[in-house]
């Protein structure tokens, strides 16, 4: 099946590199990525002291002949990263101005390309599409297969009704029992303090969190000539204003809502970034992936 979301140019251009987790990840495969646990790798971590049942092996005979004391050398264990996709299908995600596209359908183009190239380096990739009746949830999985599913997932996703992104992430935060990378793709049309809280919870149970805060242009310049009839794509409410008399009102409001989300999203250490529906989502993608790089905590 041919996916108009996925450019398979831009995989080629994009397959040699790794994505990788800023933190520690916990898995049951040998990976790239860094794990809290120690192991047998290749990277030396630390020095501790030996104990009886420790494997003789791994004594450090160097440190032993300048201190007379036994050390056991430690490496940093690799392992495999699972990355949890949460794209939001409320109806505002079905918005777009103009030529632009739609910000479902730039999410989509997103979650596909980083799906992909998680999955094809050998590690989980999973999708989760929520508004306020559904939650389709697809578990992290590194078959081949797996992207099949994720791919008519977000081929059949159809936005509608109210944002069901906060109570997603609780639910995510519940039953992810391992450390992961949650990538959110949502405009974060919701209240900024559920959503703060649902980040937190995230952090405390140790993912690694990555914002795509997606928005059309048209919704940040809000430029309009004569009065128009704005309808609510979540509840369907309308409102008819003058946009010239309101203009100055709804950008301050606009910039101190951008504001509180980035600032609930710098609070738990979230990879943020803001987007409009007319950026380069090749640049997006390769500079999401290229900074991760050098960003390891």
């Amino acid at each position: 099946m041919k996916y108009d979301f996925l450019d398979t140019e831009l995989l080629a251009r994009l397959v040699a590199i790794p994505l990788e987790s800023r933190t520690s990840m916990i898995g049951n495969v040998a990976g790239r990525h860094r794990s809290p646990h120690r192991g047998s790798s290749v990277e030396f971590a630390e020095y501790r002291k030996y104990v009886p049942g420790d494997d003789t092996r791994r004594l450090d005979w160097k440190a032993y002949a300048r201190s007379d004391r036994y050390y056991i050398k430690e490496f940093e264990a690799d392992t495999n990263l699972r990355a949890y996709f949460v794209v939001d299908s409320s109806g505002s995600m079905n918005f777009s101005s103009g030529d632009h596209t739609t910000k479902i359908d730039f999410a989509r183009k997103i979650a596909a390309a980083l799906s992909y190239l998680i999955v094809n380096q050998g590690d989980s990739a999973g999708l989760s599409c929520c508004n306020e009746k559904i939650h389709l949830e697809i578990p992290p999985s590194r078959r081949a297969a797996q992207l099949q599913t994720i791919f008519d997932s977000l081929q059949k996703l159809e936005p509608t009704g109210d944002t069901g992104l906060v109570d997603a992430l609780h639910q995510i935060a519940e039953k992810i029992q391992q450390r992961a990378l949650v990538i959110i793709l949502s405009d974060l049309f919701a209240d900024t303090e559920a959503l703060g809280d649902a980040l937190q919870h995230l952090r405390f149970r140790k993912h690694d969190i990555a914002v795509f805060h997606l928005l059309d242009p048209q919704e940040v310049e809000f430029h309009f000539e004569r009065p128009h009839r704005f309808v609510d794509l979540e509840d369907s409410t309308t409102v008819i204003a003058e946009p010239n008399l309101i203009a100055d009102e709804y950008h301050a409001a606009l910039n101190q809502f951008l504001n509180k989300v980035e600032s609930k999203c710098h609070d738990v250490y979230a990879d943020y970034h803001l987007f409009q529906t007319s950026a380069n989502y090749e640049e997006i993608v390769s500079n999401f992936i290229t900074t991760r790089l050098h960003s390891k905590r």
